[in-house]
């Protein structure tokens, strides 16, 4: 049985692109891909992946507003049952140039399991995936 991945761009951002060759890739490489497209809210996430039984949750954000539309989303699985989930997000998620180091730690300080920096090729996410979902 394939696992289930829930993608999508988190909040305002409507950049579709990334979020397009995520789903290929995933599919590709055997996953079941729940694309919730863009402009999705932490709710509609953690919904998907409640009603898909879902075993993780892949964020995207390009536009830079990623680290506000991800806060309290750890809290909110938790609260939903789903307190296990894997959490990865990836992209453009802060305003400005900022080192990936201290995004990274923000993020994962947030409950988000791994953090991708921009331009982060889709094999790299499923490396990673394979790892965690054993």
């Amino acid at each position: 049985m394939s696992k289930k991945i829930v993608i999508g761009v988190i909040g305002a951002d409507v950049h579709a692109v990334g979020n397009k060759i995520m789903d290929r890739a995933l599919s590709d490489a055997g996953y079941e891909v729940i694309n919730l497209g863009v402009t999705v809210s932490q709710e509609e996430f953690i919904n998907a992946a409640i009603e898909s039984d879902a075993d993780a949750i892949l964020v995207s954000s390009l536009y830079g507003q990623g680290e506000l539309d991800c806060r309290g989303m750890r809290q909110k699985c938790e609260e939903a049952g789903i307190a296990k989930i894997l959490l990865y997000v990836g992209g453009n998620v802060v305003i400005g140039k900022q080192k990936f180091d201290d995004v990274e730690k923000r993020f994962k300080e947030m409950g988000f399991d791994r953090v991708f920096p921009p331009g982060t090729d889709p094999d790299e996410d499923i490396k990673c995936l394979k790892e965690d979902l054993k």
